[in-house]
């Protein structure tokens, strides 16, 4: 029969393995691990976050298209990217997260919406992001990151270039 002290010995030891395992999984996953989600509502409260939406600026004048703006403020209507297919989280995640912005990503944005659906529009994609300042009041701006037409990409002339060549891998 097993003693006191052996039961001790292996419930510690079988404690101590599993929050091991626990620790790597939320190690090498971002914290996407329940119940450490890297949702904002959970992990992230008050922390600077970064999104993406798409407006059609084709009937703006194109001078200031380029300037950065309070959301509410931003030119163009909205487009709602679900309608063509695209899912916003994934959508937010490729724009905010892609680091190196080559050629066959940016055909990638055109490709993600379908070229019939932008041709003869001119669309914007922004980068949204929102921060709480010293004040503590939620200031969210939005950034014009690239301007889609059906064939042609073009990146926003006033934003430093290393905003698209952040990370510095090739593909």
């Amino acid at each position: 029969m097993d003693s006191p002290n052996h039961f001790r010995y292996r419930a510690t030891r079988i404690i101590l393995v599993i929050l091991f395992i626990y620790g790597v999984l939320v190690a090498t996953h971002e914290g996407e691990f329940w119940p450490f989600s890297i949702y904002p509502m959970f992990s992230q409260a008050g922390n600077p976050w970064t999104r993406a939406m798409v407006t059609d600026v084709t009937d703006e004048q194109p001078d200031g298209i380029w300037e950065i703006t309070k959301l509410e403020d931003a030119r163009g209507v909205q487009v709602p990217v679900g309608k063509y297919g695209v899912d916003q989280i994934d959508f937010s995640n490729f724009v905010s997260k892609t680091d190196h912005w080559t050629p066959a990503r940016k055909k990638a944005l055109i490709t993600m919406f379908g070229a019939e659906n932008i041709e003869g529009r001119i669309w914007m994609v922004m980068k949204v992001t929102g921060r709480m300042t010293d004040s503590e009041e939620v200031e969210v701006v939005a950034i014009p990151f690239l301007k889609l037409r059906a064939d042609t990409v073009l990146t926003n002339p006033f934003l430093p270039q290393e905003e698209y060549l952040r990370g510095g891998r090739h593909e």
